[in-house]
């Protein structure tokens, strides 16, 4: 485990405990020596934690203590840089600046011996393929699909012909080099994919969809066979 994730895992047993934790225990527990341990403890009150005892008795954390809102481990910054990365490269215009402003806001409320994850990470994501520009404005998109709006588009397909629709869009799917809303059309009365540089206009419509979105999401999931990542949120 590395020295980072292992004082935010030291806290968190403090915090559980009911009694005093021994140095040995901690020492035990993450296969380290206890002289490591009193390391960590050391650095982990030199960042003002309120850890009470002393070798050979045990430590406490004192009560009351709450982690800052963002106490990430070295390798969850590391997921985030790398996400963010990514997203920077290859998500749609405005997408890209949100993901280069989260790191900025990370990089001013991680502690400092975090700071090199983000300033120096040695975690890159690859592209080969140059990205495909959307021809719409896709903060549009992600709000009619947050607030379930029906969106009116043109639409241009592969031979160039352009239809007129009007779609239920649940998500939007990136990949390396294009972008693709995936929606329910009214019609063909079926779901459909649509690449978002193909799209020559939106109009957010006034009238929301019939369906939740989950509800569509689990239909179009079950259709397509695809299993999506779970998540807690709703």
């Amino acid at each position: 485990m590395l020295p980072t994730n292992r004082l935010f895992s030291i806290i968190q047993i403090l915090r559980n405990a009911r009694r005093p934790v021994k140095a040995q225990q901690l020492a035990d527990k993450f296969e380290v020596s206890v002289r490591t341990i009193y390391r960590d403890i050391a650095e982990l009150q030199n960042q003002l934690v309120p850890i009470q005892g002393e070798a050979g008795v045990g430590y406490i954390l004192k009560p009351g203590y709450e982690m800052p809102p963002l106490m990430l481990t070295a390798n969850e910054l590391e997921a985030v840089a790398l996400g963010a990365h990514w997203v920077s490269q290859r998500g749609d215009k405005y997408l890209s600046q949100s993901a280069n402003s989260l790191l900025e806001k990370i990089k001013e409320v991680v502690p400092e011996h975090l700071q090199s994850v983000i300033l120096d990470t040695n975690l890159v994501s690859a592209n080969f393929a140059q990205a495909v520009e959307d021809s719409i404005n896709m903060d549009d998109v992600r709000e009619a699909i947050r607030q379930q709006n029906k969106l009116f588009i043109a639409y241009k397909d592969v031979k160039e012909n352009t239809s007129h629709r009007i779609i239920w869009p649940i998500m939007v799917a990136y990949f390396h080099s294009v972008r693709l809303v995936v929606a329910w059309c009214e019609n063909r009365q079926d779901f459909r994919h649509f690449r978002t540089d193909r799209i020559n206009k939106i109009e957010v419509l006034a009238e929301n969809y019939p369906r939740s979105r989950q509800t569509l999401k689990l239909e179009w999931q079950k259709k397509e066979k695809i299993t999506l990542p779970q998540t807690n949120s709703q």
